[in-house]
C-alpha cells in the first residue's frame, strides 16, 4: 500500500513531519504526510499515527524536516484529529525548555498541556435540526396515514412549527417517543430537511457565570495607577517581550490596571490570559472581567481544575479555534492555546500555589514570563507582597517596577493590634485562643452589624492527642505526622494520606482517661467564637467543608449581603475577597508559619500578615486587624505592623545574600522514595558521590539526609539539595547522569526546580 502511495507523491515535495507520541514510546517519530493532509497539517498538530500495528496520537513538534532513514521506508500520517492546531508553536517550544529545566519528560509536559478530553479525542457535540422542506400533496399524506404511520406524526408535528423554525431532532423523537428511522426515511424523500451544527456541550457552565455583580464600566483611576497603565501601554506598543512587576497595596486597585490595559489588546485584535492563584478564591475578578469584557463581545474562558471533561474541552475548542481570546484561570491555565498571545497577567505572583506539587512542577509564574518571552508579549506580575525573586528581578533592571502605594479613593490601610499571647496566657485573660482585645472588637463589630474575619491556616479541632501518663502521641501509621482531631466527626484524621481512626477516650496504649488534646484548628476557633457570640451566625471555609461544588461561591454570596456575621477560614478567605462591610480581621495564631525549616519562613509570614489584613477596610468604614502571636517582636510581625514592605525587602534580601539563598542561586530539590529505609540510604549516598562529580564545584550540594517529613504514604523520603547559579548550565548535567544511573526498581525520585515546598 505504500508502494502505491510513494507513486503519488514525488520525493522532491514530500512533507515530513516529527512527532512526539502521546502513547509513552519516549521519543520523536518521522513521518511522511499525505497530499490530502498537507496543508492540515502545521506545528502542534494533532495527528493519527500508525506504530507497529495500532494507531497512536502525536503531536507535530516540528515540520518539513529532513528524515534521519530513507523517505521511501516513512510510514505516512493516517488522519489529523482536529481542524487546528492542538498547541500553539510558542507552547510547542515551551515543551521543549520545560522538559530541561523541570527534568521532566515530555510525555509528561504534554500530557500537561493538553485537556484529557483533547487527547481521549473528544470532538464537539453535534446537534442535528429538521424542518419541513416542502408542503405534501394530498395523495402524499393520505399515503403516509396509511403505510407509514409515524412519518406522518413527524410530519405533522414539523408543520405545525412556526414557519422557517427548525426543531432538535433527539427532543423530538423522545417527545413523540419514535426511532430515528421514520425521520432518515422522510429525508431520504426530500420531504424533511436535516441540518447539522456544532454546539457547546452543557452551556459551558464553569461555576463562576454570575458568581458576583460588578459594573462593567471602567473606574476613574487615580494618579499612581494612571502612571502605571501608561507605562504598561508604552511596552505593549514596543511589541517586543517585556516583564512589569506592580507593586501595589491591598485594596489599590490592581485589577482595574489589568483591565485597561488589556482592553488596549483585545482593541488591536490580541489574545490574553489572567492567571490567579485559585479560580475558586476569585470570583470578583472573574466577575470583573467578564463584566467589562461582555459589554464588549468579547468572550472569556475560564480554566480550571474543577471543570468536567466536557466543559474543559470547549474552553479549550473556544481558544484553539479562536472563538475566544480571553482566558482567566488558575496555573494550568498558562497552557492555553491563545492565538496571537500579547498579555499574560499573573495576579498575587508571590502565591506558592503557582507551583505545581506533582511532575511536571512547573511554577505558573515562571512558566508564564517564559511564554511571554516566546511571544513578545508583556507580562505582568502583580502582588501587594511580591516575592523576592520578582523583587530582586527588578532592582536588577530585567522586569520594570510600577508602584502604586495608595488605596483607592484614598481609603485608610488597617490599623494593626499585635498582642502578646504570653501576656494573655499569664493573665489567664482569655485563654490561649482568643485574648481579650479580639473578644471585646468582635462584639463591637457584632452590635454595630458590620463584619468579622478569623483566620487560621490549620484545620482540624485540635492538632494532637498526648498521654502524660505513658508519653504516647497519636501518629499516622503511614506518615511521620500526628493525626488531626476532627471533633464533630469523632475521628483522628491525617492530613498527608487521609488515614482515619475513632477519636479514643482513653489512652490506646496505657488506657489511662487523662489524655490530653493539644493545639487548635478551625473547627475549634469556630465552636468558641459561637460560645461568645451566641447571636452571630458564624461560617466555617475550609477544606473539610467545602467539599460540595458551588458551596464556596454561596457562602461568599450570603457573606457578601450580610447573611453571615463572622467567617472563619483557613487561606481559603486570605487573598481574593473584597467585601466594604468587613471591618475587623483576626488572626488567631499568626506564628505558624515562622516555626517550618524554611527560609522563606519570614517571607511567608510577613506575606500573610499583609494578605489576610489586606481584607479589612475595604469600604467606607476605617478596619482593624488583631494579630496574636507568642512572637511580637519578629521582623516579619514588625514590619506588616507598620506595613513596611521596604524595610522587610531590604532585611530579606541582606540575609539571603549572606547565605546565599535564592533569588542570589537557584535552589534544587531532589527527593528519593522507597519502603526500604536501608536501601534507600545506601541509592542516596551513591547518587550524591555520583552527582558531586558530575556536577562539580560550581553547585553545591547539601545532602543526603532524611526530609522533614521522613515517612508519607508508606514511602521513607531522604533528600538532597543543589544551590546551582544557573540551571540552564547545571540541570542537563543532572539529568543526563540520572539517565544513566543504575536506580534500584524499588527507588523513585523527583527532581523539584525552585523548589516552594520543603518539606
Amino acid at each position: 500500500m505504500e508502494a502505491v502511495q510513494d507513486s503519488f507523491f514525488p520525493e522532491k515535495d514530500a512533507l515530513v513531519v516529527r512527532v512526539h507520541p502521546l502513547s509513552g514510546v519516549g521519543r520523536d517519530l518521522d513521518y511522511r504526510v499525505p497530499d490530502a493532509l498537507a496543508g492540515k497539517v502545521v506545528v502542534g498538530s494533532l495527528l493519527r499515527v500508525p506504530i507497529l500495528n495500532r494507531h497512536e496520537l502525536a503531536i507535530v513538534m516540528e515540520r518539513g524536516v529532513a528524515p534521519e532513514i530513507a523517505l521511501s521506508k516513512l510510514r505516512f500520517v493516517a488522519a489529523s484529529e482536529q481542524p487546528f492546531p492542538v498547541l500553539t508553536e510558542d507552547l510547542v517550544k515551551l515543551a521543549r525548555w520545560m522538559t530541561g529545566y523541570y527534568a521532566a519528560s515530555l510525555d509528561a509536559v504534554l500530557e500537561t498541556m493538553i485537556p484529557g478530553s483533547v487527547r481521549k479525542g473528544m470532538t464537539q457535540k453535534i446537534l442535528k435540526h429538521l424542518r419541513l422542506a416542502r408542503k405534501l400533496t394530498g395523495e402524499e399524506e393520505e399515503t403516509l396515514e396509511k403505510k407509514a404511520k409515524a412519518q406522518a406524526l413527524v410530519v405533522r408535528f414539523l408543520a405545525a412549527q412556526p414557519e422557517g423554525k427548525s426543531v432538535q431532532k433527539n427532543e423530538m423523537l423522545e417527545r413523540l417517543h419514535l426511532s430515528a428511522s421514520c425521520v432518515d426515511a422522510l429525508v431520504k424523500k426530500g420531504i424533511v430537511e436535516e441540518t447539522h451544527g456544532a454546539v457547546e456541550r452543557g452551556a459551558y457552565d464553569d461555576e463562576l457565570s454570575g458568581a458576583e455583580y460588578v459594573e462593567s464600566q471602567a473606574h476613574t483611576l487615580n494618579e499612581e495607577q494612571a502612571a502605571a497603565v501608561t507605562s504598561l501601554k508604552a511596552s505593549l506598543d514596543a511589541k517586543t517581550f517585556r516583564t512589569h512587576l506592580l507593586h501595589g497595596v491591598t485594596g489599590s486597585g490592581k485589577t482595574e490596571v489589568y483591565l485597561q490595559v488589556l482592553k488596549k489588546v483585545l482593541d488591536e485584535g490580541g489574545g490574553a490570559m489572567l492567571l490567579v492563584p485559585e479560580v475558586a478564591l476569585a470570583p470578583q475578578t472573574v466577575g470583573r472581567l467578564r463584566a467589562r469584557l461582555d459589554a464588549s463581545g468579547v468572550k472569556c474562558v475560564v480554566w480550571h481544575s474543577h471543570l468536567s471533561e466536557g466543559e474543559r474541552y470547549d474552553a479549550w475548542h473556544a481558544l484553539a479555534s479562536g472563538q475566544a481570546r480571553v482566558v482567566v484561570g488558575a496555573r494550568s491555565a498558562v497552557f492555553a492555546p491563545i492565538p496571537n498571545l500579547r498579555l499574560i497577567v499573573v495576579d498575587e505572583e508571590h502565591e506558592p500555589a503557582y507551583k505545581q506539587e506533582e511532575v511536571p512542577r512547573y511554577h505558573g509564574r515562571d512558566v508564564a514570563v517564559y511564554r511571554a518571552s516566546l511571544c513578545s508579549a508583556l507580562c505582568i506580575l502583580g502582588s501587594a507582597t511580591p516575592s523576592m525573586e520578582s523583587l530582586y528581578n527588578a532592582k536588577a533592571g530585567k522586569y520594570t517596577l510600577n508602584l502604586i502605594t495608595k488605596r483607592i479613593d484614598d481609603r485608610q490601610l488597617p490599623l494593626m493590634f499585635v498582642v502578646d499571647m504570653t501576656h494573655e496566657v499569664r493573665r489567664g485573660q482569655g485563654g490561649q485562643i482568643f485574648s481579650r482585645l479580639l473578644i471585646d472588637k468582635m462584639k463591637d463589630r457584632l452590635e454595630k452589624k458590620e463584619q468579622t474575619i478569623l483566620f487560621l491556616n490549620r484545620r482540624g479541632y485540635n492538632t494532637s492527642l498526648l498521654c502524660p501518663d505513658c508519653g504516647y502521641l497519636a501518629t499516622c501509621d503511614h506518615c511521620s505526622v500526628t493525626l488531626i482531631h476532627h471533633k464533630a466527626e469523632g475521628i483522628l484524621r491525617c492530613h498527608l494520606c487521609g488515614f482515619e481512626t475513632r477519636a479514643p477516650e482513653r489512652c490506646p496504649k496505657c488506657h489511662s482517661p487523662g489524655i490530653k488534646w493539644r493545639g487548635s484548628g478551625t473547627q475549634r476557633i469556630e465552636e468558641i467564637a459561637k460560645a461568645f457570640l451566641p447571636t452571630a451566625k458564624i461560617v466555617r471555609i475550609d477544606a473539610d467543608t467545602m467539599q460540595k461544588k458551588n458551596l464556596f461561591r454561596s457562602i461568599l454570596a450570603d457573606f457578601r449581603v450580610g447573611k453571615i456575621d463572622v467567617l472563619v477560614g483557613t487561606q481559603m478567605i486570605a487573598k481574593g475577597l473584597d467585601f466594604p462591610n468587613v471591618t475587623l480581621v483576626g488572626l488567631v495564631d499568626a506564628d505558624i508559619s515562622l516555626h517550618l525549616p524554611d527560609f522563606r519562613a519570614n517571607e511567608r509570614t510577613f506575606q500573610l500578615l499583609v494578605q489576610v489584613s489586606g481584607r479589612a477596610g475595604r469600604g467606607e468604614r476605617a478596619g482593624e486587624v488583631v494579630v496574636q502571636t507568642f512572637l511580637p517582636y519578629s521582623g516579619p510581625i514588625q514590619y506588616a505592623r507598620a506595613q513596611d514592605f521596604t524595610g522587610f525587602a531590604d532585611d530579606e534580601l541582606e540575609s539571603r545574600r549572606e547565605f546565599n539563598y535564592p533569588p542570589y542561586r537557584h535552589v534544587v530539590h531532589h527527593l528519593f522514595r522507597g519502603r526500604n529505609p536501608e536501601k534507600l540510604d545506601f541509592f542516596t549516598k551513591e547518587w550524591a558521590k555520583k552527582a558531586a562529580e558530575a556536577l562539580g564545584s560550581e553547585v553545591e550540594i547539601r545532602g543526603p539526609s532524611p526530609a522533614p517529613i521522613e515517612k508519607m504514604k508508606d514511602f521513607y523520603r531522604y533528600q538532597l539539595w543543589y544551590f546551582m547559579p544557573s540551571v540552564t548550565r547545571s540541570m542537563p548535567k543532572l539529568i543526563d547522569l540520572r539517565n544513566h544511573f543504575p536506580f534500584d526498581k524499588d527507588i523513585e525520585d523527583v527532581i523539584d526546580t525552585d523548589a516552594v515546598n520543603l518539606s
